[in-house]
């Protein structure tokens, strides 16, 4: 394979130069602008006079913030799937479909063509600041190797498709680059999981691949698999991938994998980088070392809004913008998109380790979530599984929490441990275990990511359920100093070093 990788490295260094003289405000003002002007005749443009916009403040104190169900319901859902100037100029040719976090609904986020490009010119950014830190890269003298769902796009109108973001991406990839591409096709589109991966690792060994990406639970999934499938490996390793250079990750919290990856890469010519993705626009991507911040594309067709979480549900939220936004402050992004998303909100929340550039931490999301494993399950679906879970067995809660169990050793599963406490005393195994039984097929039945991710057992094990005497949890709250009207049992454990503990406490073996 023909190696590019010199002349990428020419549009690199003018594009890495063009970043370090870029003015954060004034880049953000340009873009607003052009966003502005582009959308100016559509249906939602003369709604709001965008003719007469001149600043930021004249947008801020005129669109106000709109969650997807709000732009769904005034602008989208009338005219599906044919969305032709509506907030966007033109028919927006594709839908990226992913599962609500707010609602359990999947949703249908527009995706323009200007997106489709904005969208590779991220990719761009993050190897060229990975060409800046790898002076001997050579990224593009083999594959990039990006593990996803499906690339099967279905479709919902003349010229209209919908799927996942990766599906769109394979199917807007140029045609000059698609042997650059793995895996081909024919694994692409498979939609079983266990049939894909293995498939994949199969041709994974001995094809060059130089770069590497996905959800990191899913990305140590396919190593063990490929170390079942390689003779270079007994056990997960970078061995059967030998040109590997770069993996990119992003999508959860990578704090509990970056161990293990840290492991896979000691001693590979392996380096990490983090990307900021979601349907909606790809907002940031790593430039520095771990734990320095992702870095925001600010010329990309977004611009970038910051509204502090605690105001986030107020009637009058202070709306922040590059301009003035602060460190240290933890604020839900807002979004306005090249693809006809105006003041939406993302329901992501972030905070700025630096301002010039503009570099952010990811810190969660707005809604009530568990999602270690990419799985998506959000409080609503977690309570109302629990509540039916019980009522099948004819008994009452009185406290749980669930939290994330990560696998201890290679090639075991993570899953959720639900530490339950009934208000009755006489709970059977038997019944526990159709505890977990009927919880666990709600969830399937009411979530797509967490379906995809126990689909045949094979990226998520069923869930544990540890129960604990009457009384318990009122016990570890008093431990805790934490016991009044206040202070409520958190249902949903993100932090591992708190789950830890209620593990320890109730006597349930902590990893």
């Amino acid at each position: 394979m023909f190696d590019a990788t010199p002349l990428f490295r020419l549009y690199a260094k003018r594009r890495l130069a063009r970043l370090r003289t870029q003015n954060p405000c004034e880049t953000q003002e340009r873009e607003l602008q052009k966003l502005l002007q582009k959308a100016v005749d559509t249906r939602f443009g003369r709604e709001y006079k965008f003719g007469a916009m001149r600043t930021v403040a004249d947008f801020q104190s005129s669109v106000p913030l709109r969650k997807f169900e709000d732009m769904n319901r005034d602008y989208w859902s009338s005219a599906f799937p044919t969305l032709e100037n509506c907030s966007w100029p033109g028919l927006i040719p594709f839908f990226a479909v992913t599962s609500g976090t707010t609602t359990g609904v999947d949703k249908f986020i527009p995706c323009s063509w200007e997106m489709v490009r904005a969208n590779r010119r991220a990719i761009l950014d993050l190897l060229s600041h990975h060409l800046a830190n790898r002076p001997e890269s050579r990224i593009f003298g083999g594959k990039t190797f990006m593990l996803g769902g499906t690339t099967i796009l279905e479709s919902e109108a003349k010229g209209v498709l919908s799927g996942e973001l990766s599906g769109i991406a394979a199917k807007t990839v140029p045609f000059w680059a698609q042997s650059r591409f793995f895996p081909p096709k024919d694994l692409a589109v498979i939609s079983e999981w266990e049939e894909k991966i293995e498939k994949v690792a199969e041709a994974a060994v001995g094809n060059n691949i130089r770069g590497f990406g996905g959800t990191p639970s899913w990305m140590l999934i396919f190593l063990d698999k490929l170390a079942e499938v390689s003779p270079l490996a007994h056990k997960r390793s970078l061995k059967p991938l030998p040109d590997l250079e770069l993996i990119i990750h992003g999508g959860v919290n990578f704090a509990p994998y970056r161990r293990q990856f840290d492991d896979l890469c000691r001693g590979t010519r392996a380096e990490l980088r983090e990307v900021y993705p979601a349907s909606e626009g790809f907002l940031a991507v790593q430039d520095c070392g771990p734990g320095e911040g992702l870095r925001l594309l600010l010329d990309n067709g977004l611009f970038l809004e910051f509204v502090p979480l605690e105001e986030l549900e107020s009637p009058m939220p202070t709306r922040h913008w590059i301009g003035n936004a602060e460190i240290g402050v933890n604020y839900a992004v807002v979004l306005s998109t090249c693809a006809g998303l105006w003041s939406y909100v993302l329901g992501d929340t972030v905070r700025f380790v630096d301002l010039d550039p503009p570099r952010i931490l990811i810190t969660g999301r707005i809604s009530y979530m568990l999602s270690t494993f990419g799985e998506h399950l959000i409080g609503e679906q977690i309570e109302s599984a629990v509540t039916t879970s019980a009522d099948t067995i004819g008994a009452t809660i009185s406290e749980y929490a669930v939290g994330s169990m990560m696998p201890e050793k290679e090639g075991e599963l993570g899953g959720h441990l639900y530490i339950v406490e009934f208000l009755q005393t006489d709970v059977s195994q038997k019944q526990l275990d159709m505890f977990g039984e009927t919880l666990d097929g709600e969830l399937i039945k009411n979530n797509e990511d967490y379906k995809a991710h126990r689909s045949e057992g094979f990226g998520l094990h069923a869930p544990v359920i540890f129960d604990v005497p009457p009384g318990s949890f009122n016990a570890w709250m008093k431990k805790r100093d934490q016991v009044g009207g206040q202070h409520k049992v958190p249902r949903i454990i993100n932090d591992h070093d708190l789950f830890r503990n209620l593990r320890s406490h109730m006597g349930h073996s902590s990893a």
